[in-house]
C-alpha cells in the first residue's frame, strides 16, 4: 500500500482501505490480515492506525451503514469481516448527486466533487436505481443493475464511503477539520505546527428515508 505525494511536499497515507470479500474470499483475507485491523466496539467503529484494512461484505438491509462484524472464516484470529449496506449508502450517493450547485460557492454539504473522469465513470456511477417491489405483501424498496452498464464504480464508491464511516469521518467537528488542514504546510519549504486532531469514530448511522 502506497502513500499519495501531496503538491505541498508531504504524503498522505491511506487511512483505511476496504476489500471486498464476496470473491476470492480467502486470498482477500491474507491481504487483509497483513495490515493494522479496524474495530468495533460499544463506541462503533475506530481505526485508529493509518494503513488499515478491512475486509468488507454488502449487505441489503437497510438500517444503519455499517451493520455489524462477523467473524470471518479463516485460522487468523480476530480477524473480522464488516457488513456494509449497500442501500444506505447509495440513497445517500443518489440524494447527493441530486443537490444543486448554488451561486459560486461549491461548498455546500453533500456536494460531490469529482475529477476529469470519462463518460463510463459516471454511466458506472448511477448503473443502478431504485425501484419498489411487493415481498409477502409489504411494498419493498430494492436496487436494480441497469443491465447494459457495469456497475464497478458504483462499487468502489460504497466501500470507499464505508471506509470514510468505519474511520470516523462524519463524527469529526470543524475544529478537527481545521486541525488537519494545519498539517498541510503552504509551501513545500513550510512545515506544519499542530498535530493531528482525536475525534469519537462513528457509530451506526441510520438513514432518515431509504426512499429517494
Amino acid at each position: 500500500m502506497k502513500d499519495y505525494p501531496h503538491a505541498s511536499g508531504i504524503s498522505m497515507p491511506i487511512r483505511v482501505m476496504c476489500v471486498d470479500s464476496g470473491y476470492a474470499t480467502q486470498d482477500v483475507y491474507g491481504f487483509v490480515s497483513k495490515f493494522s485491523q479496524a474495530v468495533w466496539g460499544a463506541s462503533g467503529a475506530r481505526a485508529s492506525q493509518p494503513h488499515t484494512v478491512v475486509a468488507i461484505k454488502g449487505q441489503s438491509r437497510d438500517t444503519a451503514m455499517i451493520l455489524s462484524t462477523s467473524k470471518a472464516d479463516t485460522k487468523k484470529k480476530g480477524l473480522k469481516v464488516w457488513n456494509v449496506s449497500g442501500p444506505v449508502i447509495k440513497t445517500e450517493l443518489y440524494r447527493w448527486l441530486k443537490t444543486e450547485r448554488v451561486g459560486e460557492d461549491a461548498s455546500q454539504f453533500g456536494q460531490c466533487h469529482f475529477p476529469q473522469y470519462g463518460e463510463e465513470y459516471f454511466k458506472q456511477l448511477t448503473a443502478e436505481r431504485q425501484i419498489v417491489k411487493i415481498s409477502n405483501g409489504y411494498p419493498k424498496p430494492v436496487w436494480e443493475k441497469d443491465p447494459t452498464r457495469r456497475n464497478e464504480a458504483l462499487d468502489c464508491r460504497v466501500y470507499a464511503r464505508s471506509g470514510a464511516a468505519i474511520y470516523g469521518l462524519d463524527r469529526m467537528s470543524e475544529k478537527s477539520w481545521q486541525e488537519l488542514e494545519a498539517l498541510i504546510p503552504s509551501t513545500p519549504e513550510a512545515k506544519p505546527k499542530r498535530k493531528p486532531a482525536r475525534f469519537i469514530q462513528m457509530k451506526a448511522t441510520k438513514v432518515d428515508n431509504p426512499w429517494l
